[in-house]
């Protein structure tokens, strides 16, 4: 894991706007041209309205025309790692290999690291979409 990685997650994390849980994210991607995106996570009254940090940083990537990720870095408060959510591990899914690693920091001690698949080890693919494979198939 590049400590670039984890510096740009800390760093970004300052940036969180979370008035309500007070629990700020950080999350930074880094993709095959060496580039590294970032996010934080962004609440709003509408809990569910809000955006993760790694859906952030997934965005910027796409906004910068890139599309694929090849090192992942998470890092939120606690003195445990906390996972990204189902949500940005599907996210994660669409554009990282099974075997890219995710670590996850957290702010007050602590680190973990696994990988896209074993976080999400049955994420929907493109392909099962192409393959016209609905819920009821199988």
């Amino acid at each position: 894991m590049s400590k670039n990685l984890i510096k740009a997650a800390t760093d970004v994390r300052e940036k969180a706007y979370a008035p309500y849980s007070k629990f700020h994210v950080g999350a930074a991607i880094r993709t095959p041209s060496g580039a590294i995106y970032v996010g934080c996570n962004v609440e709003n009254a509408a809990y569910p309205e809000g955006t993760c940090a790694e859906a952030g940083a997934i965005a910027a990537m796409c906004a910068a025309g890139e599309y694929e990720i090849l090192e992942v870095a998470v890092i939120a408060g606690g003195n445990r790692p906390v996972p990204p959510c189902g949500g940005c591990r599907q996210k994660l899914s669409e554009f990282a290999n099974g075997d890219v690693a995710v670590t996850m920091v957290a702010a007050e001690g602590g680190q973990d690291v696994t990988t896209v698949a074993s976080l999400l080890p049955g994420a929907f693919s493109l392909a099962y979409l192409e393959a016209g494979i609905t819920v009821s198939d199988s």
